[in-house]
Order: structure tokens, then sequence, then C-alpha cells
């Protein structure tokens, strides 16, 4: 059976080659141009298999022609890659945690020291510690938002006082009412980013259990998640200033 394919446009100034074409059905991109035929140009490609062709098409024409509405696919990680990636990442990682509580917060022992003695005893040389502060040693930055309840939920105030291990440690976390988080239309999921490049989104189920993580390297979504990231570092307050205002309050 034949595609149905739409012409998308030409990058060519009319005369047809290159173009880039649209598969209505699969959406599959087709584009037809000049082929890279230099053996040096072609020696420097990889995956390129038996049978394949490069083309040579200008930037523009995949600018202006591609398609925007491309129905991104989730690809669910395991947890030892997606622990990988605070070993790997060369600048910047980078977190918003939106939710109330985190269920596997509330079965640790430090959770329970905190809720009789109002803070805990935190390991500084647990395996999570070890592996940020060699990154952050490095100069590598590792950062987080933390969105908070008016008042903060116990869940939130378990990780205000997890923050001050965190500092320790070399990580940058600051905090942010929920209402001002809602008027700067931030998105209420939780996620890493890694050196502006990787999304990794955790997803919960309903009851506040960590179901998978997924990462994303679709530019478009990456670019939505990195515009939060800048209205979010900006309009928030350090961790120790946060816990200030709260302690003013009680």
């Amino acid at each position: 059976m034949a595609r149905r394919l739409r012409f998308n446009g030409t990058g060519s100034g009319g005369t047809g080659c290159p173009s880039l074409h649209e598969d209505l059905d699969s959406r599959e991109v087709i584009v037809h141009g000049p082929p890279l035929s230099d053996p040096e140009d072609v020696a420097q490609l990889q995956h390129l298999s038996e049978g394949e062709v490069a083309v040579v098409v200008p930037r523009e024409l995949l600018v202006d022609y591609a398609p925007r509405d491309v129905t991104r696919a989730a690809r669910i990680t395991d947890l030892d890659e997606f622990e990988n990636l605070f070993r790997t990442f060369k600048h910047t990682a980078w977190r918003l945690e939106t939710r109330r509580r985190y269920a596997s917060d509330e079965i640790t022992d430090t959770y329970r020291q905190f809720t009789v003695n109002g803070s805990a005893d935190w390991d500084l040389e647990d395996p999570y510690c070890a592996m940020i502060r060699a990154q952050t040693e490095q100069g590598k930055r590792v950062e987080r938002v933390r969105i908070a309840d008016d008042p903060p939920t116990p869940g939130q105030l378990y990780l205000l006082d997890n923050a001050k291990r965190n500092t320790v440690i070399g990580e940058d976390i600051r905090n942010l009412r929920r209402a001002e988080a809602a008027q700067l239309g931030l998105p209420e999921e939780d996620f890493w980013i890694f050196d502006s490049r990787i999304v990794a989104r955790l997803n919960f189920d309903p009851d506040d259990q960590l179901a998978d993580v997924e990462l994303i390297t679709e530019p478009a979504e990456v670019v939505r998640c990195s515009l939060a990231r800048d209205a979010a570092w900006h309009h928030a307050v350090p961790h120790e200033m946060f816990a200030a205002s709260i302690n003013q309050l009680d």
C-alpha cells in the first residue's frame, strides 16, 4: 500500500531539491537531496548501514519544515541507568521537586528520627553523599528547587532538614512556595535535568511511590523543562532563608 505523503517544503529556492515530505500515517519524515559522496566524509558517519544513503540538507529546511507535533515515545529506564547519570554528567544536575510527600522517605530511620526530634542524624558518608561529593569537588553543580505548601507538609519539613546534609556535600538547594510556583506557571512534575540535555522525569503512583523514571531527550521537552528551571531558580530562596521564615511563624 502506498504511503500518503505530504510535501512540507523545500530549502532550494524552488527547484525542488533538497525537499522534505511527511508520511501522514506513520509521521515519518522523508528528506531527499544531494548525497554525501566524498569517501572521507562518509567514513566519519556513525551507524550508516548497508543500503542507506546520507543526504546533505541545509539546516533551515529542518527548522522551517520539519513537523512540530511529533508524539514522543516514552523511554523508561531502570534505576541503575538513572543513577549512572549522576556519575556521568559533565556540568550540571538540576532537580524540581513538587510533591507533598515521598512515600520512600517515610520508611527511613531518618524520617522516624525527624518525627520524634524535629531533626535527623544524617550520614554524610552514605553512597549517595560520596557520589555527589565526588562530583561537586570537581566544580560540577548539583542544584534543587523544592516546592513547599503553606504551611509545609511533614514531608516537606523533613526535606528542609535534609537540605542541611545535602548542602554539606556541595548541593545548592532553594525553596519556592506553591502559590508562587503556580503564578509562574511551573509544571507540577518532578524531574532532573542533566547538562541541559537530558530530562529524567520521575513518575509516581497514587500512593506516592516512585513508579518509574522516563528519560527524555526531545529538544522541545528539554527546552520546556529548562525554562521552568530558569524561572524556578530565579524566584526560589536559599533553604536557610526559607527555614528561618518558617521558624518565625512557629
